[in-house]
C-alpha cells in the first residue's frame, strides 16, 4: 500500500512539472519575439477589431499580436495633420483603393493616390500571416499570426518602407 501512495505522489509531481514546462511553440515564440525586439519592434497582445465584413451584422474581434516600429521624430505640423489608418485582410464594402481581399477599419478616403499606391505595393508583398496593417503618427504596425519566423524580416522591410514613404 505504501508503494502505491509513493507511486501516486511521484506521478503527480511529474505531471505537475510537465504541465508547467514550455512547449515547442512557447520556445519558438520566445525566440521570435526576442529577435523582433533586437530588430526594434515593440510586441503587444491586442484585440483587433475588423471592419464589418460582407454579410455580417457585427465586426469580428480577434485577440492577436501586433508588431510595431516607432516612426521617430516627425515634423509637428505633419504629426497634427496625420491621416491614421488601419486595413485588415477581409471581405468588406469599405475597400476603396485597396487590393482585393483587404478592407478599411480606419481611414477610408483620407489618403491620396500616391499613398494608396505605396500601401498596395506593400499589400502585394505582405506575408500570408499578416492580418492587418496600421499607421499612426507614432508608429506603423503589423498584426501577425507568428507562424513563420522568416516573415519577420520581410515585415520589418515593409514597415520601414511605410515609415520612409510617410504613409
Amino acid at each position: 500500500m505504501n508503494f502505491l501512495i509513493i507511486g501516486f505522489v511521484v506521478i503527480s509531481l511529474i505531471g505537475s512539472v510537465m504541465w508547467v514546462m514550455p512547449t515547442k511553440r512557447d520556445h519558438f515564440l520566445a525566440a521570435l519575439r526576442m529577435e523582433a525586439k533586437r530588430l526594434g519592434f515593440q510586441v503587444q497582445l491586442i484585440k483587433l477589431t475588423y471592419p464589418r465584413e460582407k454579410g455580417e451584422m457585427q465586426p469580428r474581434v480577434l485577440s492577436t499580436v501586433v508588431y510595431r516600429l516607432l516612426r521617430g521624430r516627425i515634423d509637428q505640423e505633419l504629426h497634427h495633420n496625420w491621416n491614421s489608418w488601419r486595413i485588415a485582410k477581409c471581405e468588406t464594402n469599405a475597400c476603396e483603393g485597396l487590393l482585393s481581399g483587404w478592407g478599411w477599419s480606419i481611414g477610408e478616403r483620407t489618403l491620396d493616390t500616391k499613398q494608396l499606391a505605396v500601401i498596395n505595393q506593400i499589400l502585394a508583398e505582405v506575408p500570408d500571416g499578416v492580418l492587418a496593417l496600421e499607421s499612426t503618427p507614432v508608429h506603423v504596425s503589423a498584426f501577425w499570426n507568428e507562424r513563420n519566423d522568416k516573415d519577420l524580416v520581410l515585415i520589418e522591410h515593409q514597415l520601414k518602407a511605410l515609415i520612409e514613404a510617410l504613409v
